[in-house]
């Protein structure tokens, strides 16, 4: 079946069975791997025939980048839950040590999709290009956050793409490398001084 016989669901039936099949096969694939997975396995897991799943989807590719593109954000990169009002700099520390658990809570809820996601980006070109897209919007609306609660704007994009990779760094160590000579509590003050240092 070619990309052409690909058909978009319209009725809600048709819809929910779409989107069951992109829940299975993103499970599926995240917890045995994606070379480890194949269409039938998933098929069944979301108790549709194979004949079914190429209604909606070219491959099991298809079927990961649609689950990427629904889920990940959770596990990636969550959007910052700011305050709407303006905030008082003296309570930037706060925002920054919430948005931090917040990641590190999201990482350890699917330390296997985590990993398995992570090898994608390195093997596909279009896995790779939605966490390059993905992690500028994120630095874009922080930046602008920023810049309306009065920061300093010289390389503020910098900045904030610098903070966003001392964060997943540091949420990477917590929940994956787990290093037991290393004092977790002192590192996540220590990332959160240097990023006050940054904005200042």
């Amino acid at each position: 079946m070619g990309t052409s016989d690909i058909r978009e669901p319209i009725q809600k039936r048709s819809i929910e069975k779409k989107e069951k099949i992109i829940e299975a096969g993103f499970e599926l694939i995240c917890k045995q791997g994606y070379h480890n997975t194949n269409t039938a396995e998933i098929a069944k897991a979301a108790g549709v025939s194979t004949g079914i799943v190429y209604q909606y989807f070219e491959d099991k590719r298809d079927i990961f980048i649609c689950g990427l593109e629904k889920y990940a954000d959770n596990i990636f990169y969550p959007m910052p839950n700011f305050p709407d009002k303006k905030i008082n700099k003296k309570d930037f520390p706060k925002i920054l040590e919430n948005m931090i658990n917040s990641y590190i809570e999201n990482h350890k809820l699917s330390e296997s999709a985590h990993q398995e996601i992570m090898a994608m980006t390195h093997s596909d070109e279009k896995v790779s290009y939605y966490f390059y897209k993905r992690e500028m919007e994120i630095t874009t609306k922080i930046a602008e956050y920023l810049k309306d609660n009065g920061y300093n704007t010289r390389n503020l994009t910098e900045k904030v793409h610098l903070m966003i990779g001392m964060i997943d760094n540091l949420c990477h160590e917590i929940v994956y490398h787990k290093h037991s000579e290393l004092d977790y509590d002192s590192m996540k003050k220590i990332v959160i001084e240097s990023i006050l240092t940054l904005f200042k």
